[in-house]
């Protein structure tokens, strides 16, 4: 499995097997999830040579996608499947409404206060139920998380790899 090119983004990753009949289990890691992991859909894997999988049926199961793919119809094959990354370019993602950002156009971020002095870079974003939090890791490898609500973050230029904090 290699990382994801500039145009990939991953989509999800196969946890498990499920059962006996060639069923995984599937994580999705987009916001959009629901939409991608349909029946019918093709998921292309995010390797150097991508390999394509079409969903046959698709269900969720405990914030997850029990997933069944054409041609895999065995728990030996589902078994195979177990780390397996799909990916997606990134022009295929949903047109964003104004205030939003993709977490992963989020993470790698340079983080300064409204003053303007360094504070470090996103690392990663965890999306909640009530409010999506930064992880900033500071220049001295400390890490903490940043609400991201507008009071908190009040700039953010992605083309710039730029948040303003108001800490």
């Amino acid at each position: 499995m290699t990382s994801p090119g500039q145009d990939r983004i991953p989509a999800g990753y196969v946890r498990r097997a499920h059962g006996i009949h060639g069923d995984v289990v599937v994580r999705g890691m987009l916001q959009d999830a629901g939409d991608r992991f349909v029946e019918g859909a093709l998921l292309l894997t995010n390797e150097d040579e991508p390999r394509e999988f079409e969903i046959s049926a698709v269900r969720g199961h405990q914030g997850d996608y029990i997933v069944s793919f054409v041609g895999i119809s065995d728990r030996n094959a589902a078994d195979a499947l177990k780390g397996v990354q799909f990916a997606i370019h990134r022009s295929e993602r949903r047109e964003l409404e104004p205030g939003e950002w993709w977490p992963e156009d989020l993470v790698g971020c340079h983080v300064v206060t409204v003053d303007g002095q360094a504070v470090g870079r996103v690392v990663d974003v965890i999306t909640g139920a009530a409010q999506d939090r930064l992880v900033v890791e500071t220049h001295d490898g400390a890490t903490g998380e940043v609400p991201f609500v507008n009071a908190l973050v009040p700039g953010i230029d992605i083309e710039a790899k730029r948040i303003v904090v108001d800490l």
